[in-house]
C-alpha cells in the first residue's frame, strides 16, 4: 500500500499547476504595456481531469502529468498588438488564488488524517 494515494498526488499536482498559472498570469500583468505581447494561460484543471478520467490514474501517472503554457493569439488586440486586459488578468489571479487556497486546505486536512492514523500528533 502506498502512503500517498492518487488523491494526495493529485492535490500536489493541482497545487503545482496553480503555482505555474499564477506565474504566467503575473507575467501577463507585468507585460500589459509591452507592445506585441500576447497573453498566456495554463489550464491545469483540464490536464488533471484528463489524467483522472483515463480510468487508470495512479500516483505515477499523475506525477507524469504535464501542464503547458498556452499563448492566446485569438483575442482582441490593442492598437500596439498587445492583448492583455488588466481587469481580466486580475480576476484570473483572484480565481487562481482561491483555487490554491482551497487545495491547501484540503491537503492540510488529508495530512491531519494521515497523522491521526499514524498516531503522530494529528490533534492541534
Amino acid at each position: 500500500m502506498e502512503l500517498f494515494d492518487t488523491t494526495m498526488v493529485g492535490l500536489e499536482r493541482a497545487m503545482s499547476g496553480a503555482q505555474l498559472r499564477q506565474q504566467v498570469l503575473a507575467n501577463n500583468l507585468a507585460n500589459a504595456n509591452t507592445p506585441n505581447f500576447k497573453r498566456s494561460d495554463v489550464d491545469f484543471h483540464a490536464a488533471l481531469a484528463n489524467a483522472f478520467d483515463s480510468g487508470s490514474a495512479t500516483p505515477a501517472s499523475l506525477n507524469a502529468t504535464q501542464f503547458s503554457i498556452q499563448t492566446d493569439t485569438g483575442s482582441a488586440m490593442q492598437a500596439d498588438g498587445n492583448n492583455v486586459d488588466v481587469d481580466t488578468e486580475m480576476a484570473n489571479l483572484s480565481e487562481n488564488s482561491l483555487d490554491y487556497q482551497s487545495l491547501t486546505s484540503v491537503l492540510a486536512s488529508r495530512v491531519k488524517i494521515l497523522q491521526a492514523a499514524m498516531g503522530t500528533g494529528g490533534a492541534s
